[in-house]
């Protein structure tokens, strides 16, 4: 989750739906703010964690901040060297993704296709915002943990690309590279006060309208491929506070137009090599979650 919330385009959440986790995390998140209230002010601090299921949660987050401290640096590279393969592998991955969570519909039908369409256009519209800027203050950094952790716990919506709209993406990467805790601390607390309040929510939701919720997740997803798409033509430039030329507007172009437009070779096998791979994986991650719950059920069952 952590790799995939520092690309711009890719959401952690979609991560956490298909390697089956995303339930229990909306479930352990969502309880927090009872658990610290029950249990936690009482002194009772076991059956706090036990009701917040805390290990499964600071598991999680220390992944989650391991591999953005790890891997910011690797990642911002990749995508600067080798912009086609990394995200024709992320178009892979949110293609199986929006297969994998469609799936997860109870019952099919007509009513569904509003909320799709909704979902579908929704994303499609934000991916093609104009990037902004805003001055970092304090402030700046807790709005903008708060915005992004809502966008991040949906899956589909990317959080790192909400950051980059408003212009924070920069920022909020720097402070992570140079470990400037003040910022960190504020951020964070931004995450945490929008992370508490958006995922008591999508549980409600998810119990009162579970069908209509992930036909509205999955359009999120398809949208959100717009972003990914390997082939680009930027439409305007902007110089960021290093004093570089970065892409303000683009939009998606075929391969063959690219090449046109750039004389660079679009490097098509070597997109669907890198597409097939992030299918693969996601296909693979789900059989392994598949294998996963029939053992923890068998050695249910065994037990009683």
């Amino acid at each position: 989750m952590g790799a995939a919330d520092i690309v711009p385009g890719v959401s952690g959440g979609t991560i956490a739906f298909i390697t089956g986790i995303y339930f229990r995390l909306l479930e352990a998140v969502s309880a927090v703010p009872g658990a610290v209230y029950r249990d936690l002010f009482k002194g009772n601090v076991r059956a706090f964690w036990q009701s917040c299921d805390g290990s499964f949660l600071v598991t999680l987050l220390l992944g989650i901040l391991l591999s953005i401290v790890t891997l910011a640096s690797g990642i911002t590279y990749l995508l600067a060297e080798y912009p086609i393969s990394i995200w024709s592998f992320f178009f892979g991955l949110i293609l199986a993704s929006v297969w994998h969570v469609g799936r997860q519909t109870r019952h099919y039908r007509a009513s569904l296709l509003a909320p799709l369409m909704v979902g579908v256009v929704v994303a499609w519209w934000i991916t093609t915002l104009t990037v902004g800027q805003l001055n970092p203050s304090a402030m700046t950094f807790f709005v903008a943990g708060a915005v992004a952790i809502c966008a991040m716990i949906l899956p589909g919506i990317s959080g790192s690309f909400i950051l980059v709209i408003i212009g924070m993406y920069a920022p909020v990467l720097a402070a992570i590279k140079s470990l400037d805790i003040a910022y960190l601390l504020l951020f964070m607390a931004g995450c945490l006060v929008g992370l508490l309040s958006v995922a008591r929510l999508i549980t409600w939701a998810f119990h009162k309208f579970h069908d209509h919720v992930l036909a509205l997740l999955t359009g999120f997803m398809i949208g959100a491929l717009n972003k990914v798409w390997p082939w680009k033509e930027t439409l305007s430039w902007r110089t960021n506070s290093s004093g570089e030329q970065v892409a303000l507007s683009e939009i998606s172009i075929g391969p063959w137009a690219f090449a046109d437009l750039t004389n660079q070779d679009p490097k098509i096998f070597m997109a669907v090599v890198m597409a097939g791979v992030g299918i693969a994986l996601v296909l693979l991650v789900e059989w392994l979650g598949e294998r996963y719950s029939q053992t923890e059920l068998a050695e249910g069952t065994n037990l009683r």
